[in-house]
């Protein structure tokens, strides 16, 4: 649980609580995961899938800081509010966004243009119908719900069944698996008082993060055999350096950690892939 004084945030860390707070930073993370998953696929870059995930997960992230708002003020007080100061103005931006991205895929005749109405069920389930109270299925629905990404690159580019998109979405759906997991670990005293059961309320924080790291090293050997075996180009391998940032911040992940560290530290790992695979581009490696 949070400890420390908002007012003892010092410019660069306001700056970062706005981003994470309003979920602009987690919308931005989640676009880099279009964005890497397009570069591994070698597909051309387009500006509408991008603003397509980044609407959809500005809305979703915002709906839910205001489903949750109440385990908020215990879990995260200074998101909390936040949240009651301008939560209603971020979810009807995001929900703007939103529709405007459903309307323009629409409109263009884009491929697969149904598929954006996915993130309206993941919402549901997660926000408003509490699906989250039931044991490893709020971390499931988030894995799967950032695996919908890749996939949504590959309706897009009508390249849905090629090895590169399905390796991305099998990785991105156990690695979310395993953050959102993780995640709980900063919310355990709320999500007692509400009643829900999380990974680290019924096995305990430290198995927890061991779990985390072996689901990790498995996901990493993996990694190296789809690429030795051909399945996918050496590039993939790109994937370790995400793999290696995860199991720096497990250790790390504690209840007394607060949400710039599950937020922005976390949640980075799609940023700090996205430069990678963008590195990796530039070079020409």
């Amino acid at each position: 649980m949070e400890t420390t004084s908002e007012s003892e945030y010092g410019p660069l860390r306001r700056s970062v609580a706005f981003l994470v707070h309003s979920n602009l930073f987690i919308s931005i993370a989640a676009t880099g995961v279009a964005l890497s998953t397009t570069l591994l696929a070698d597909l051309p870059p387009r500006p509408l899938p991008l603003f397509i995930v980044f609407a959809a997960t500005l809305f979703v992230y915002s709906l839910n800081r205001l489903t949750d708002i109440e385990e908020d003020v215990r879990n995260v007080p200074r998101r909390a509010a936040f949240t009651h100061r301008y939560g209603k103005a971020f979810f009807v931006a995001g929900m703007l966004l939103y529709a405007a991205a459903i309307g323009g895929a629409f409109w263009l005749g884009i491929r697969g243009a149904p598929f954006l109405l996915l993130p309206v069920v993941a919402a549901a389930l997660y926000s408003l119908f509490r699906v989250k109270q039931i044991l490893l299925v709020k971390n499931l629905i988030v894995g799967a719900s950032w695996g919908i990404i890749p996939l949504g690159v590959g309706v897009y580019y009508g390249a849905v069944r090629t090895p590169e998109i399905l390796v991305s979405f099998g990785f991105f759906t156990v690695m979310l698996t395993v953050a959102a997991a993780v995640f709980d670990i900063k919310d355990i005293e709320g999500d007692r008082a509400e009643g829900i059961r999380t990974v680290p309320i019924v096995f305990g924080v430290r198995a927890t993060r061991i779990a985390a790291l072996a689901v990790t090293a498995v996901v990493g050997v993996a990694v190296v055999g789809v690429v030795a075996a051909g399945v996918v180009p050496r590039q993939f391998l790109v994937f370790l350096g995400f793999l290696a940032y995860v199991a720096a911040y497990v250790p790390f992940a504690t209840e007394d950690r607060g949400a710039l560290f599950y937020g922005f530290v976390i949640d980075g790992e799609h940023v700090f892939l996205t430069l990678l695979v963008v590195a990796i581009e530039l070079l020409g490696v």
